[in-house]
């Protein structure tokens, strides 16, 4: 498989190190307008692949080179910094994901080509990336809240000393500060929250998943603040998630796509089934009245911030 990734900055040189080490890639291509930039770090990779998998590491700074790809990872833009939020990018990589989604669809097969987006504020520009391609909304795919959940997976799995790997509950909507967590749900092992509390004489008390909601949603302000940028967690997402496709595992992953109608068409957030053709199902999960309005504004949110820029 050859895969291209746009934009090799501190997050998109962590994209391309976790990707190499699925082992699913035979070609990676590595764009960046600062040529410089791109054939360090292919040389870095390159090296790095000596000890595992044998990958072909080209870097580049035109786009002709990514033909043939059958995933282009869009890593390029703005990075949050201290202070900021993911809205506050949002004029400025509008512009970035302007600019190169004409020229990634100049280059690729429009039958074949899965697109990720990575750039924030991560729900709007996957709608620009789906208006622009004219590709499949199932194909063009943001992480989405992947990262997200994997947090809130983490904080309560240490709360309930079981392993992550048992934790099955997501963080929905926006990759945002107006993301919710979907309690109702949550379920450990097969078995509900509530009833896996009870047994195990754990507690989770309001009080306990308000401080746990804080945790989740200021996870990447408080990395930011630091260590200057997220870029481990977010490399390991795409990762899964090209691991996904490639595999055509046909897993459940909360990544965003664009949903709805032309007018009331947003993306965002949900539980969705992910194949070698992208996303090919959205469930939705069992929600109360207050996950509901939640998400709801959430949506409303993303959406406003597209016509703003649209």
């Amino acid at each position: 498989m050859k895969i291209s990734i746009i934009g090799i900055g501190t997050v998109g040189a962590a994209v391309a190190t976790a990707v190499k080490n699925t082992g699913l890639a035979h070609e990676i291509v590595l764009f960046d307008r600062n040529g410089v930039r791109a054939r360090a770090a292919a040389e870095d990779l390159g090296h790095a692949a000596a000890f595992s998998y044998d990958v072909k590491i080209t870097a580049v700074n035109n786009y002709r080179a990514i033909r043939g790809s059958e995933i282009v990872i869009i890593a390029a833009g703005a990075n949050q910094k201290v202070g900021e939020t993911r809205t506050d990018l949002l004029h400025a990589n509008t512009d970035v994901i302007n600019d190169i989604i004409p020229r990634v669809m100049a280059n690729v097969d429009p039958k074949n080509v899965k697109i990720i987006i990575v750039t924030n504020p991560l729900d709007v520009m996957v709608m620009i990336a789906q208006k622009l391609s004219k590709l499949p909304a199932g194909r063009v795919i943001g992480t989405g809240t992947m990262l997200d959940s994997a947090r809130l997976r983490t904080i309560l799995a240490r709360q309930l000393s079981v392993s992550t790997q048992s934790v099955y509950t997501y963080v929905l909507g926006e990759h945002g500060d107006s993301s919710m967590i979907n309690w109702s749900s949550a379920c450990i092992g097969g078995i509900d929250l509530n009833t896996f509390c009870r047994q195990t004489k754990n507690t989770l008390p309001a009080t306990t998943r308000k401080t746990i909601e804080h945790r989740v949603h200021n996870a990447a302000y408080e990395i930011i603040q630091g260590r200057g940028a997220t870029w481990d967690g977010i490399a390991g997402a795409v990762a899964d998630l090209v691991k996904c496709i490639a595999n055509d595992e046909h897993r459940i992953l909360s990544v965003s796509v664009v949903d709805g109608s032309v007018d009331k068409a947003v993306a965002m957030s949900l539980p969705r089934i992910v194949g070698n053709n992208g996303v090919v199902a959205t469930l939705m999960p069992k929600l109360d009245a207050t996950e509901s309005a939640a998400l709801r504004r959430s949506a409303k949110i993303i959406r406003k911030n597209f016509d703003s820029v649209k």
